[in-house]
């Protein structure tokens, strides 16, 4: 047996790049708040001191889309504020991803049957990834919401581009199996 057998066995990390930049990412989320009624204010107290985000990876809510991954939709959507929500979301960059908070936003509340000037849910406009129910929901719901679209971000596979295929074949590269 040579002396470097067994020797590095401690010292190396084998990891796959998907795990690697998963986890950068899901303890790294920039969040931009959409506050339009009284979830909102649930939402600013979990932002404060209290709750501290900071131990999950979501620092100082960011006032431009530009620079945010997570958008946290808090309150009712009308359909006058639609077309500017969407406008916000197609701002910020890949990947992105959206919490409904508060029964408003999830279904329309109590405003989804007689309630005109309602979206009755704001997946009819963004793609939403976690719903958080409630009337308002507790800031400890949002957090929980929060986890679970870090569970999301931690399972989340980076495969290859969807005309991948068809750029390999042009210039003769061998592909993996299943591609």
């Amino acid at each position: 047996m040579s002396w470097i057998e067994n020797r590095f066995e401690d010292n190396v990390i084998m990891t796959s790049l998907d795990w690697a930049v998963n986890m950068a990412q899901r303890w790294s989320i920039w969040p931009m708040t959409f506050g339009l009624a009284c979830c909102a204010i649930e939402m600013m107290a979990t932002g404060a001191s209290r709750y501290d985000l900071d131990r999950f990876g979501i620092g100082v809510f960011r006032p431009t889309p530009r620079q945010t991954d997570l958008m946290i939709v808090a309150g009712t959507v009308t359909y006058k504020m639609a077309s500017r929500l969407r406008r916000l979301y197609d701002q910020m960059p890949d990947p992105k991803y959206v919490i409904a908070m508060g029964a408003c936003t999830v279904g329309g509340g109590p405003y989804f049957k007689n309630g005109y000037h309602v979206v009755k849910g704001v997946d009819l406009v963004v793609p939403v990834d976690v719903y958080v129910p409630g009337c308002p929901p507790r800031p400890e719901a949002l957090i929980e919401g929060i986890m679970r679209l870090q569970d999301k971000i931690r399972e989340q596979k980076r495969g290859l581009p969807a005309d991948a295929k068809k750029r390999a074949q042009q210039f003769d590269i061998p592909l993996p199996a299943g591609v």
